[in-house]
């Protein structure tokens, strides 16, 4: 457990609602979560589950309308970012918090070399002059494995992989605190993947920051995280160290999203049966229509009378391993 000087950000009963068409779209649903210094915190789960949404709020990039922070506290080193004034939280932004958003063909600006928008991060916060700014820049560059011969170059000049490398360097040029990562690998094929999470694990050491990684990858979170929050339908169902939740897995919907993927062992066997794949059955709630009760029960395959009558509040299974279930089932005891 960190000490409370150790934690940079505290997430505190976050709620975020999206007005549309079709009625009101509850995002995320009375969110907890804190980051420690050095730390990689991963959120993972399905698409849809609010795992973006968390990310735009922490730097008040939530649209607006449609999007709304109904309630909550974001607490930046003890202040809450929530009430901070737009001048202030664009000094935070990329400074102190930077993020690598989704898709690396569409974050950078086609029309500027990519030396460019490096250095307009580091013109705006650093105070530097055009010169300085152009030699930060491409220290970034190489820092990320770009040559820094590279800085004229436009995005169309560059694979989807060093786009992404592109991308994490504007996220890094002002050596920011705490790194929020959107699914920095999803666009990329594996050997590129790899590449990409070796040399954020290496920046992570090097520059000591915390990051939030974002992904439904439960590889990356074994490789990168150090405490993992599976996050569904708005809310945090489980919350631990990520030995925690892969070695003693509790909530259902976990245990599902461990089911469906290959198990290597099984493979070896003849039982057919045993080889196939675990889908979770069913689909996510309609965000518009949540019900007051376990958000996961239609699907879960423990359900209970229990499960529908009030909000499941999250369960500490022992050293701050939290459960949102009143009926998980435990391994190594009985039902």
């Amino acid at each position: 457990m960190k000490k409370e000087s150790e934690i940079l950000l505290q997430i505190r009963d976050l709620s975020v609602e999206y007005q549309t068409e079709d009625g009101i779209v509850k995002a995320v649903n009375g969110i907890d979560l804190n980051v420690g210094k050095g730390e990689t915190v991963g959120l993972v789960g399905e698409t849809g589950a609010g795992k973006t949404t968390v990310a735009l709020s922490i730097l008040r990039l939530i649209p607006d309308p449609p999007g709304r922070i109904v309630r909550g506290e974001i607490l930046w080193k003890g202040k809450d970012l929530l009430k901070e004034s737009i001048p202030e939280m664009q000094k935070i932004r990329g400074d102190h918090i930077s993020m690598i958003f989704q898709d690396p063909m569409t974050a950078l600006n086609p029309v500027h070399t990519i030396g460019e928008q490096i250095a307009e991060s580091v013109i705006l916060h650093q105070n530097l002059h055009k010169k300085e700014a152009e030699e930060a820049a491409k220290k970034t560059l190489e820092l990320v494995g770009i040559p820094k011969e590279r800085y004229f170059d436009y995005p169309h000049q560059f694979s989807g992989g060093m786009k992404q490398r592109v991308v994490i360097a504007i996220a890094l040029a002002c050596n920011p605190e705490l790194l929020i990562a959107d699914e920095p690998t999803t666009a990329l094929d594996v050997t590129i993947q790899a590449q990409i999470l070796e040399m954020m694990n290496q920046l992570k050491r090097d520059l000591g920051m915390s990051v939030i990684m974002i992904t439904h990858d439960l590889g990356i979170v074994a490789e990168m995280c150090d405490r993992v929050a599976v996050v569904y339908a708005g809310q945090i169902v489980e919350w631990g160290t990520t030995r925690q939740v892969f070695k003693n897995t509790y909530h259902p919907y976990t245990l599902g999203l461990f089911g469906s993927l290959p198990d290597m062992k099984a493979a070896d066997e003849q039982d057919f049966d045993e080889r196939r794949l675990k889908p979770i059955s069913g689909m996510m709630p309609d965000p518009t229509k949540l019900p007051d009760w376990c958000h996961f029960a239609e699907r879960c395959p423990y359900r209970t009378d229990e499960c529908e009558k009030d909000p499941i509040p999250l369960r500490d299974f022992g050293d701050g391993h939290l459960v949102r279930c009143r009926r998980c089932p435990v391994p190594g005891k009985e039902e």
